[in-house]
């Protein structure tokens, strides 16, 4: 009888965890920015399923070569370590956490980031690790903020190096040299604010009693977080993780693509991939879905591949690289002994106080 007892006080509080769970995503679901980026993956998956055909595409699933599959999430999987170990680097100077433990918490957000819009994992994972170290959650935030600068110049750089052997649309060359641009004024900010001299920063400090006290702490805070990664020999090395992160999921998308049959040069496979990731930068619904999708067709047509190849290739590739993260994220979030609902409320208390 205690057992029985015991039993149901538990499937209750799973029960009201699940009910949680879904009015979180109903809620996500309902606001006005999300419904925009769901009508644009409705969009963008309507314009890639026009061009499939379902018997060709049954037929290269048959025919798909499992093991350069097998050795592409592999290369996945190691890229999100090495972004583990990027992030462990930076994060040095605000607490000390194991590459294994910062891993953990980036899978908890890319699984957070896969099943709601808007992409919220970089502030749950943000969020756990500040929870693991006793770091403030601001203190964490700088890292990551670092941590996109590196993906934005070594993402241009790629593109860079393929545009001197492969001829790349004017489009693409326009939109890296606006994210050169825009890595251009973000590093100038980061420089700005960790060479502040410490006259201006007590300027700073003064005017926080001020209306815009605030917002002008919180700009402080940063900095100082800025301030702290810039200044040590850790920065530099997690700057060359960078590289080996955006090459290992570069690999990982040619690999899918030799896979599935497509025997296009890795050239043509980074170019298709820095595609993607330009396309889908800007966050939209769950897990790219439909602008991912959108890119990858757009990209591989640029190169030759027709467009029910590249339809059958877009979906195939979604579904081999995001089912691993998915599970991966899932049991990482699970081991991290809080939920998505939880995780939420802690955030949005923060940001009342």
């Amino acid at each position: 009888m205690r057992n029985a007892d015991s039993a149901a006080p538990k499937s209750a509080s799973r029960a009201e965890g699940s009910s949680a769970e879904r009015k979180l995503r109903q809620s996500a679901i309902r606001n006005p920015q999300s419904a925009i980026g769901y009508l644009l993956a409705a969009a963008g998956l309507i314009w890639a399923l026009r061009g499939l055909e379902l018997p060709k595409l049954l037929d290269q699933i048959t025919n798909i070569n499992w093991r350069l599959v097998a050795l592409a999430i592999l290369c996945d999987v190691l890229s999100y370590l090495t972004q583990g170990k990027r992030w462990q680097l930076l994060l040095k100077p605000v607490g000390e956490i194991s590459t294994l433990r910062s891993t953990e918490a980036i899978y908890a957000g890319l699984f957070t980031s896969e099943v709601l819009p808007l992409r919220p994992g970089e502030l749950v994972r943000a969020w756990l690790v500040s929870r693991w170290t006793g770091a403030g959650f601001i203190a964490v935030m700088p890292s990551i903020v670092v941590e996109r600068l590196f993906d934005g110049v070594w993402l241009a750089v790629g593109i860079g190096l393929t545009a001197l052997f492969v001829p790349l649309p004017k489009e693409l060359l326009r939109a890296a040299a606006a994210l050169g641009l825009i890595i251009i004024v973000a590093a100038a900010a980061l420089f700005y604010f960790a060479l502040r001299s410490s006259a201006e920063r007590g300027q700073v400090k003064e005017k926080s009693s001020k209306p815009t006290g605030f917002i002008s702490s919180l700009i402080e805070k940063l900095a100082a977080g800025l301030r702290g990664i810039g200044r040590t020999r850790a920065f530099y090395w997690s700057f060359a993780c960078s590289a080996l992160l955006v090459f290992l999921q570069a690999l990982a998308f040619w690999l899918v693509m030799l896979g599935y049959g497509l025997p296009l040069s890795f050239r043509i496979g980074m170019a298709v991939f820095a595609i993607v990731h330009l396309g889908t930068a800007i966050p939209n619904a769950p897990a790219n879905i439909g602008s991912y999708q959108f890119f990858c067709i757009a990209g591989l047509t640029l190169f030759g591949v027709n467009q029910s190849d590249a339809a059958g290739f877009s979906l195939v590739v979604f579904t081999l690289l995001t089912l691993p993260l998915l599970a991966l994220g899932s049991i990482a979030l699970g081991r991290s002994g809080t939920t998505l609902v939880k995780i939420r409320g802690e955030i949005q208390g923060m940001a009342k106080d």
